[in-house]
Formats: C-alpha cells, structure tokens, sequence
C-alpha cells in the first residue's frame, strides 16, 4: 500500500521527531507498558535512610592507652564495653565506601558466624575493587565480641554500642528478624538494599560487581 504523496515527504521529518523524543518520553513508555518477568539484582531495594556517620572500631580490640581511672563500665553478662578502649579519633564512619552491614549478639552462633564469613569472603571475591567495599557487625547487645572470632575475621569493623535509632533504621523482613538480614550501605551514609535470610553469597557478589563497576563513588 503506497502512502499518500504528502505523507511521504514529511516521513522523514516524523522519524527524525520520534527519534529524538526516545530518550525523553522512552522511560516513561517502559515505566508504564514494560513489566519485566524480575529485576536483575537479587537484594531487595528499600526506602532510602541515611544512616548516622558512626565510629567504626576494629574488632580486635586497640590496647588502651592509659589505664583507667575507676571500675571498667561491664555490660550485663559481665564482657567490658567498649568506653574501656579508646577510639582514634579519625575512625572510619558508615561513609566513603561501600558497606555490607549485619546486626548480631556478641558470642555469635553458628549462624551468625555465617554471616560474618560471608561478609569476608564477599569482600575478597571483589578482587581488585576490594579496597572499595568494607564489613561491618553491630553488635546489637552491646557486649564484647567473643575472642575466638578475632584471628579469622581480623578486619571486619565492628559498633560494639549501637544505639536504637541505628538499629532501628534497619528494616526487617516480614516474618523476619534483625538478625537475619545482611544489608548494604552506599558510600554516601544510605541504605539501599536488604538481603533475605540465609541469603545466597553467589548472588550478592553479582550485585557487588555491577555496582562497582558502573559506580563512580566510593
């Protein structure tokens, strides 16, 4: 079927229009008419939080500096709490890199050492980008770490007081527990997405090496 005479000299013109509407008008066409069968990364994306820019220490305890001046402050199962070792001052903060982030009891169960393994090996597996991506535990009963984890987990940084508000600006899983998510949190201080329990460490890594690879943060 041939085209009327003067449709065809403004063909062109039509084109040209509709080409250059693509990148304006594209996303919104998706956003409405394209549902895909799932979505590429395997976290679940939650509403955006800022976390606080907390200390981090490390979780091999720092030698004090000077002895203390009266009873060491003891949390109640009678582990010291971390006022009793000083902090530097320039400690890292949940800013400037990319961090996978738990929340769990200080003498950490099997399942939670899981975690904290997944976390190491998470990091690792990054290769070269490693240095970008840190681990960090809250323990969010505010004891000491157990000694047994130091040597395999060296490394990971720890916040051995949590307050509420930073515990609570974690969201959990319907059906869930605190303690049984891994999150990740942005170079920025925010928290984009959750993990879901016993999360698959294979998947993780996938959505590790796409955000480090197409961010330019962190």
């Amino acid at each position: 079927m041939s085209l009327p005479t003067g449709l065809r000299r403004k063909l062109p013109l039509i084109i040209l229009v509709l080409v250059c509407a693509t990148p304006a008008f594209g996303p919104y066409l998706l956003w409405f008419f394209w549902k895909p069968a799932q979505y590429s990364n395997y976290g679940e994306l939650v509403d955006a939080v800022v976390l606080p820019a907390v200390a981090l220490e490390p979780l091999v305890p720092l030698p004090s500096a000077t002895p203390a001046a009266g009873p060491a402050a003891v949390a109640g199962g009678g582990a010291p709490l971390s006022g009793t070792v000083p902090v530097p001052q320039d400690a890292p903060t949940l800013r400037g890199k990319w961090f996978l982030l738990i929340a769990d009891g200080a003498e950490c169960d099997a399942r939670c050492e899981r975690k904290i393994w997944q976390l190491r090996q998470l990091r690792t597996m990054q290769g070269k980008e490693m240095e970008r991506v840190e681990r960090v535990w809250l323990v969010d009963d505010r004891r000491e770490p157990a000694a047994r984890l130091h040597d395999p987990y060296a490394g990971t940084w720890v916040v051995r007081q949590p307050d509420a508000a930073l515990l609570g600006a974690l969201p959990v899983a319907k059906g869930a527990e605190l303690r049984d998510h891994i999150w990740l949190v942005d170079p920025l201080g925010n928290l984009m997405m959750r993990y879901p329990p016993d999360a698959d460490a294979a998947r993780i890594r996938r959505d590790m090496t796409r955000l480090l690879k197409y961010s330019r943060i962190g």
